[in-house]
């Protein structure tokens, strides 16, 4: 089948989601200006460069009607203004609470505790991470970016970030290398599908 992306598809879901996977978890911690803490999880997420590391997360605005002026995710409003966001790692072993967070709170609302995380300080940024996460990378804001946007739409905003720090338990180590077997990132498919990694395998670069 063949489908134009500014007509309906025709399908059950809209399967790009579904194409463009597995997509690691970006899992944000943010504080807003009054220093409220707040955790979602965005699947909009990668790591963009090495020197120096760089990550980005998209977000668009809270749900709402088509055409209504709606908010932007708090994630996104916290990373823009305060200028720090944590990247907490999802795993297998943390994934009903990363899910939990991704539920509609009101704005202000603490995350971690509506999930039943405990928080652990960060040595160089504000926001706190999740202590049951095995690895963590503080960032500071770069810049934040608006995607295009369809008709009646508002777009995405990609907030671009630095990594200025970053935690790795020990237990994930082996050889001084991190254990993708032990670590068992948690990465999202489409629609309420997530994946688990587990079948590792490894190629030798041609050049």
């Amino acid at each position: 089948m063949f489908f134009r992306t500014d007509q309906k598809h025709g399908l059950p879901h809209n399967p790009f989601n579904a194409l463009v996977a597995p997509r690691p978890v970006g899992w944000i911690s943010t504080l807003d200006r009054d220093g409220r803490p707040n955790l979602a999880p965005y699947s909009f997420f990668n790591a963009v460069s090495y020197a120096p590391p760089q990550v980005i997360f998209s977000g668009g605005p809270r749900p709402g009607r088509r055409g209504e002026a709606v908010p932007m995710k708090d994630s996104v409003i916290n990373a823009r203004e305060t200028g720090e966001f944590v990247v907490n790692v999802a795993t297998w072993e943390t994934r009903a609470a990363m899910n939990a967070t991704s539920a509609h709170a009101p704005a202000g609302a603490d995350e971690f505790e509506l999930a039943g995380l405990a928080k652990e300080s960060a040595v160089l940024v504000k926001p706190p991470r999740v202590k049951e996460c095995p690895a963590h990378l503080e960032c500071v804001t770069v810049a934040v970016y608006p995607t295009l946007a369809a008709p009646g739409y508002a777009p995405n905003l990609i907030v671009l970030g630095r990594v200025v720090g970053i935690h790795i338990d020990e237990r994930v180590l082996t050889g001084g290398i991190v254990d993708q077997a032990k670590l068992q990132l948690v990465g999202r498919l489409g629609g309420d599908q997530f994946v688990r990694v587990g079948d590792v395998f490894a190629m030798r670069r041609p050049d």
